[in-house]
């Protein structure tokens, strides 16, 4: 199962050497010299990442090691993270620090009773260079959990200029327009976009950024706490919103039998790949890494998104997910582990990963001029400067068996929703009956 904040490889930048930050490397990284007050420590870091985010992540660990003179490796859990590091606090043999992918998970996690709070120095480097609404999602039940390193932005939609440009269209300012640019689109010879319905989450993150711009940030939360029943009217509007895509066949690459048929990958192919079906494709920044390091694509020249535009008189939305790094218990090294969080809350840390490639960072004090390229540079500046306005993504917020469970819950509903959008109050009301089930449970 794919997971949706990091997919498949890095995003946007050219690797570049960072002599200074390798492994045995100098004495000093950019702010501050290394201290080695953690000499001889050995600290262990778990997460999710695999290839080249874990290669560009690696680069964190080894400017760590050269700032503080302990040693740091990282271990991939693969998807199921908590299964994982569940099974290793068991067997007594539990990481130092786990990059945690979901709030739930975080959620989880702490409920257990699995992690330290972060300490007053950490904390206060995340009050000094993060938007609260990250502290939040890092909170539970008042204490500090959760630092958000490495963030994902999922308003962004992405587009061939090429197909564009030959329908005489440009990148629309309203959700409206982008229909409307979608049929002239589809005139000129091209379907409008490419969905990629066969991944249920890629339907959960197209909801909420319509729910996000119509219904408000407000009802956007208390639907994600499940404090307002997915019967809610705000719900069926949205819907309905969302159905007007999904029923229209001059839209969609393939109707809607081509985009139950369609994942990921696959959706991006049909933009930027060799036969190109479609002329744009809603998802995150992470199009950018398929389009390039699968498709050759010059991200900015030959693929290039625009945010996605509000719905009706609502804002422009600004979903994000992203992984959040956290201390356990039960790690053998806990000053080495705190240490790396005050370190991962400085935009030092941050500006590390932005020059490799493939990342964003909610750090609003890390110098844009980090990173590689003027597309990222872009949606990261869009992604901070929607500071307390962002909202962490809906479904990983819920618990799995509702918002994260391949063929149940809301992916399967939407994915029925796209096979037939005839009935949204119907749809709403099988959410409402799953999210009931699941948030009890």
């Amino acid at each position: 199962m794919m997971r949706r904040t990091t997919l498949l490889s890095g995003c946007t930048a050219l690797v570049l050497a960072l002599g200074a930050t390798a492994c045995g490397g100098g004495d000093d990284v950019s702010a501050g010299g290394g201290d080695k007050a953690l000499n001889g420590k050995t600290l262990t870091v778990a997460g999710v990442w695999t290839g080249s985010e874990q290669k560009n992540f690696q680069k964190v660990l080894d400017a760590f090691a050269v700032k503080t003179g302990a040693k740091a490796q990282f271990v991939s859990t693969g998807d199921n993270v908590s299964t994982v590091v569940g099974s290793k606090i068991e067997g007594g043999n539990a990481p130092d620090v786990v990059m945690v992918p979901q709030v739930g998970v975080l959620q989880q996690f702490a409920a257990s009773g699995w992690l330290k709070p972060l300490s007053a120095a950490a904390e206060k480097s995340v009050d000094a260079n993060f938007a609260p609404v990250w502290k939040d999602y890092g909170s539970v039940d008042g204490a500090l959990y959760g630092l958000y390193f490495k963030a994902a932005h999922k308003s962004t939609v992405w587009y061939s200029p090429d197909a564009l440009a030959q329908a005489g269209v440009k990148a629309p300012k309203t959700y409206d327009e982008m229909l409307e640019a979608g049929r002239t689109v589809s005139d000129s010879g091209l379907a409008a976009f490419s969905v990629a319905g066969q991944d249920g989450w890629t339907l959960t993150d197209w909801f909420e950024n319509i729910y996000l711009s119509q219904a408000g940030p407000e009802k956007y939360d208390a639907l994600a706490a499940h404090k307002l029943k997915w019967t809610d009217a705000s719900v069926v509007e949205a819907l309905t919103t969302l159905g007007e895509l999904f029923k229209d066949k001059q839209l969609i690459a393939g109707g809607q039998k081509g985009a139950l048929n369609t994942d990921f990958p696959g959706s991006v192919e049909k933009v930027f790949g060799p036969e190109p079906e479609a002329g744009m494709v809603y998802e995150g920044d992470f199009v950018a890494g398929v389009a390039k390091d699968q498709f050759g694509r010059t991200i900015g020249e030959d693929a290039d998104f625009f945010p996605f535009p509000p719905v009706g008189s609502g804002t422009a939305p600004v979903v994000s997910g992203g992984d959040a790094a956290v201390v356990l218990k039960d790690g053998r090294n806990a000053d080495a582990a705190m240490a790396f969080l005050e370190y991962l809350a400085t935009p030092e840390a941050a500006a590390v990963w932005a020059e490799a490639g493939g990342f964003l960072s909610p750090n609003k004090n890390l110098d844009p001029a980090a990173y590689g390229d003027d597309t990222t540079r872009a949606t990261a500046e869009s992604l901070v400067a929607a500071g307390d306005s962002v909202r962490f993504d809906m479904s990983d917020q819920a618990p799995a068996a509702f918002g994260g469970t391949k063929g149940a819950g809301e992916w399967k509903i939407l994915q029925d929703f796209l096979r037939d959008p005839s009935n949204p109050a119907k749809t709403a009301a099988q959410l409402e009956s799953a999210a009931a089930k699941a948030y009890k449970g």
